[in-house]
């Protein structure tokens, strides 16, 4: 099955739940570590840099958890393109967990594809159309800059992040999956130039 290629990034609550979507779609997925969101300042950055961008889509678990950290999210991105898919009640035990959660209800880790594809498509989220596929910026292009592999690449990456609106603690990995989700190769050259880089 092919991946369905989004613009938005999508905001989950925890690792399992990216490590599912990650099999669905081709976008950024951005884990917020559950109840951390309320006093993580740094996710709160980087997902109001992505929803000014190119918009979010929510995808919490339908328990009473999973809708406080959505209106938490929501708080954040106050004024933003922001699209909310919802999971059905659907009663059951994660494989990995012991036991059900405190509601019994499965959550995004745990459900089937056809069903979180469903309600991608119940929220108006539908794939980008191919024909216009910008250039991505690529490892190449991060060392070419020395923004990897060399011996100031962090504190550049870092400075650069600061003055994008980026949290200081992205991975290089992260941050160029971050970057191709915001900018193309060619406004991040730009961007780079403008830089004196």
């Amino acid at each position: 099955m092919s991946k369905i290629k989004l613009k938005q990034a999508i905001i989950v609550e925890g690792k399992y739940d990216k490590m599912r979507l990650s099999s669905l779609v081709d976008t950024v997925i951005v884990p917020v570590g559950g109840f951390s969101v309320f006093k993580d300042a740094e996710t709160a950055c980087l997902i109001r840099s992505l929803a000014e961008k190119n918009g979010i889509v929510i995808l919490t678990d339908s328990d009473t958890s999973g809708f406080r950290i959505r209106t938490r999210i929501r708080q954040i991105t106050q004024g933003c393109e922001v699209i909310n898919v919802y999971i059905p009640d659907i009663r059951g035990k994660e494989k990995r967990k012991a036991e059900p959660s405190k509601e019994g209800l499965l959550g995004v880790e745990a459900m089937p594809s056809d069903i979180l594809l469903d309600a991608f498509r119940k929220a108006g989220v539908f794939a980008e159309e191919n024909t216009a596929e910008k250039t991505p910026v690529t490892k190449a292009d991060l060392l070419e800059l020395g923004l990897i592999g060399g011996e100031s690449s962090s504190q550049k990456r870092k400075a650069l992040q600061r003055s994008l609106g980026l949290p200081e603690k992205l991975s290089a990995n992260l941050f160029l999956e971050i970057i191709n989700s915001m900018y193309s190769a060619e406004e991040f050259f730009k961007i780079m130039s403008e830089r004196g880089k």
